[in-house]
């Protein structure tokens, strides 16, 4: 099949839906063997683009060819040339994951000489292999998510469309997802990905920055990154959110940000930034353990350009006001420990799925779950909330034990599932209703906390509208507000933040914090490194067995064992098995825009790399040592644990 200059074209590119403007004029091009990467808030029409050029959808305006076909007036064309995926899962649960391949194999008509050969070779690559008689249903997510991609890449497309792919998945899988789409470039094929992660933004050829469903910016990573001037002042700090709320009282910038442990401070002037920035921390008494200048980051870039302080402050302000709701109620608990957990151990027949756990959290705190997709670790919370029987051990959730009341621990609990635990073909206020209803609520007091979900979630005006049509991040406050309706002391959060972009995920934190520092005790999974960061302590668990428990800092400082060299290079893809496989260098990834390597001698490594690089021409490349982030100690905790 002919592979064309151009494989995606599209021009004036428009949808409606009745009055609503979901794509407006947008034009775009991308080449075979370049990745496209579509960022932009929650309800921006990134989903509604990917579905325009799969042919789903026909454009109100505009055209749109893909590898040489009219969507229009040849959607079968088009169809034959791409492979799609998208956010929900195009699988077959009660299949296993060979019968799902060979079903898709069929339906994409790849010939039967060579097509086992060319499954092995997928799941091969992919990891999946020991997995192939699993069915598809009792997978993890990740493993789902890279089933669904094989599944898509069963025939060779010309064009792969992928929305939002990894959401949901722990960062050694999604380390493995872009190995895939790596190998798939130098096949040529044209890839086109939206994504919450801006790091993964940083890795595709070219970056559209997308808002209201419209194209603010295209172009390289450095060149979006360019859109914000100034450079970025960034202290690193256990106490992050305090120096934070320090520098916005105290200091005149554009944008002042959290990110993980670290603080970005957006200055025209670096060097009086520092000082100043040196200054305030002395006079808080607030520890830091770096200070450095660098440039904006695509984060930095979305938001900076895409995020509003009114909304940031709107959100503080309903936070406040579960804190008053929530200090008269917590105040009168004497248990120090909001959940105790001694040997839980869960068993499906002969599978161990948690082995003989145990943790204390304290009440008032942000307590982080870790762990690869498939650890175990909501098998964990829904043995917390009264949901799973424990085959073993013991444990206490505000007191109550979970072996024999469960009843009066959903009572006194609040749970957001990973779906958000939403009725989509209820309006707003039914949702609202119906968990008023379970939670026992009526009447007058009904009617206010009714009124608090609404504001908390940013619906006011919203309340008669359908869930199914509420971007992500409304979605999720929704959700949130309707696990908090009954004032819960403790509330149980897996995963919630999954696939909602920065600006959404920053503001549902600020929520996060207001209730903890109201008492409320917060026991939060993520798959977002960043977030791990913002917990007081976190477990990390694998295989169903808990590998570590501490805080951040002191995991960071006493469980990494090596050292991060961070390597910027033009072309880090194209270089990384070779630095992988020298030497000094025990383990390197892709990381943002760059290569993190894992060296025991920094020094030697230093040279040895620098030499490689010379060789392999990547220059100009700079290599600074760094200290190791929140996905480096995941990463080298879970392959520790593998051996």
């Amino acid at each position: 099949m002919a592979r064309f200059h151009t494989a995606i074209e599209a021009k004036g590119l428009t949808k409606r839906f009745n009055e609503l403007t979901a794509v407006d004029g947008l034009s775009f091009e991308v080449g075979p063997g370049e990745i496209f990467g579509l960022v932009g808030p929650d309800g921006a029409g990134k989903s509604t683009t990917l579905r325009m050029l799969t042919a789903i959808l026909t454009p109100s305006e505009g055209t749109v060819r893909v590898a040489g076909c009219d969507v229009t007036e040849d959607p079968l064309g088009v169809k034959d040339r791409i492979a799609y995926m998208s956010q929900r899962f195009g699988l077959y649960m009660d299949l296993t994951v060979r019968e799902n391949i060979e079903f898709y194999s069929r339906l994409y008509n790849v010939p039967k000489k060579g097509r086992k050969k060319r499954i092995e070779e997928l799941l091969d690559f992919s990891y999946m292999l020991p997995f192939k008689n699993r069915r598809a249903g009792n997978l993890s997510g990740g493993m789902k998510q890279k089933l669904q991609l094989i599944c898509a890449l069963i025939h060779t497309p010309e064009v792969l469309l992928l929305d939002e792919p990894t959401n949901g998945v722990d960062p050694v899988s999604r380390r493995d997802f872009w190995r895939i789409l790596y190998r798939l470039l130098k096949q040529g094929v044209a890839i086109v990905v939206t994504t919450a992660y801006m790091d993964e933004a940083e890795r595709c050829g070219r970056v559209g920055l997308l808002d209201h469903g419209r194209l603010l910016a295209a172009g390289s990573p450095s060149d979006v990154r360019g859109l914000v001037k100034g450079k970025i002042v960034a202290v690193r700090s256990s106490e992050a959110r305090k120096v934070s709320r320090l520098f916005s009282r105290k200091m005149r910038s554009e944008s002042i940000n959290v990110f993980g442990d670290n603080v970005h401070v957006l200055t025209s002037n670096p060097y009086d930034t520092e000082r100043q920035v040196r200054e305030l921390l002395e006079a808080g008494r607030i520890p830091w353990n770096e200070i450095r200048t660098q440039a904006p980051s695509m984060e930095d870039v979305f938001v900076s350009i895409l995020g509003g302080n009114s909304d940031k402050k709107e959100i503080r302000m309903k936070g406040r006001e579960i804190v008053k709701q929530e200090i008269e109620k917590t105040s009168k608990e004497n248990d120090s420990h909001a959940v105790s957990v001694s040997r839980l151990t869960k068993r499906f027949g002969d599978f161990t799925a948690v082995n003989s756990v145990n943790f204390e959290v304290a009440r008032g705190e942000i307590f982080g779950f870790l762990g690869p997709n498939g650890a175990g670790k909501s098998t964990v919370i829904k043995m917390l909330c009264g949901l799973l029987p424990p085959s073993e051990g013991s444990g206490t959730v505000h007191g109550f034990d979970v072996n024999t009341q469960s009843e009066q621990i959903k009572r006194h609990i609040g749970y957001m599932s990973q779906k958000f635990s939403l009725y989509e073909d209820l309006a707003v206020e039914e949702n609202i209703d119906f968990y008023g209803g379970i939670y026992g609520l009526k009447g007058g007091r009904l009617e206010q906390r009714k009124a608090w979900a609404v504001e908390t979630a940013g619906l006011k005006g919203h309340e008669k509208d359908k869930t199914s049509i509420l971007s992500g991040g409304w979605k999720q406050r929704l959700a949130m507000a309707c696990a908090c309706l009954h004032q819960p002391p403790v509330i149980f959060l897996d995963e919630p933040t999954s696939g909602v972009d920065p600006l959404s995920r920053r503001r549902f934190w600020d929520l996060i914090y207001e209730m903890a520092e109201a008492g409320t005790t917060i026991f939060v999974t993520t798959h977002y490194m960043e977030e791990a960061e913002y917990c007081d302590r976190i477990a990390l668990i694998f295989r169903g067995d808990m590998i570590a428990l501490g805080t951040p800092a002191d995991l960071k400082t006493k469980r990494m064992r090596h050292k991060i060299l961070d390597i910027k290079c033009p072309d880090p893809e194209r270089v990384l098995e070779a630095l992988s496989s020298l030497k000094s260098v025990r383990d390197a990834a892709l990381f943002g825009a760059g290569i993190h390597a894992v060296v025991t001698d920094d020094e030697k490594a230093l040279s040895e790399i620098g030499c490689e690089l010379k060789r392999l021409g990547s220059e100009p490349y700079e290599i600074e040592k760094r200290s190791p982030t929140m996905e480096d100690l995941f990463v080298s905790l879970i392959e520790e644990a593998s051996k």
